[in-house]
């Protein structure tokens, strides 16, 4: 008996839409999809919330130095002329960063393995920014799991679905 469902795709399609589905369940809390597939994505993600939950507190803070552009009053850089050249002008400043142990960061490459990257995406262009995932996982799903021994995810079924007759499901992060 296979392990695993092949859903009537080759490996690469399967491949590239579980992911997709895995990481649009972690980042929205829920999807709507076949039963079959549901089945597959449930498998995977929770495995991806059990690692976010072992290794979310596995880092250390760090504080380093870091130089930072100085600002005038309107928000921009400060220039002076040095060598007859403009020159941006920098101050350092401390600054505490996660540092991630070991066995977390291999968590986050295994994790980033599976999961798509996401933007978020604002009013404008300008307004578009990249979520990481792995951060995303750690900081604010695994705290929410982190008293469950598994069980992350439901499967309620919706209906048929009209075209092929499917049974259709919610997928949805408990």
């Amino acid at each position: 008996m296979a392990k695993y469902r092949k859903l009537s795709r080759t490996s690469s399609q399967r491949k590239a839409l579980l992911r997709n589905q895995v990481t649009n369940l972690l980042y929205h809390g829920r999807i709507i999809t076949t039963e079959a597939k549901a089945k597959e994505v449930k498998k995977i993600a929770e495995g991806i919330i059990a690692l976010g939950i072992k290794e979310k507190d596995n880092f250390e803070e760090v504080t380093v130095q870091a130089k930072v552009a100085v600002k005038d009053k309107d928000g921009k850089r400060k220039k002076e002329v040095v060598d007859g050249k403009k020159v941006t002008v920098y101050e350092t400043v401390d600054k505490k960063i996660k540092k991630d142990l070991p066995s977390r960061y291999h968590a986050r490459k295994q994790m980033l393995k599976v999961l798509y990257p996401v933007t978020e995406k604002g009013e404008h262009k300008r307004d578009t920014k990249a979520v990481n995932m792995p951060n995303y996982i750690f900081d604010e799903v695994a705290p929410k799991y982190a008293d469950r021994q598994g069980g992350y995810t439901r499967i309620v079924k919706v209906g048929q679905r009209k075209g092929d007759g499917a049974m259709e499901v919610v997928l949805e992060l408990v």
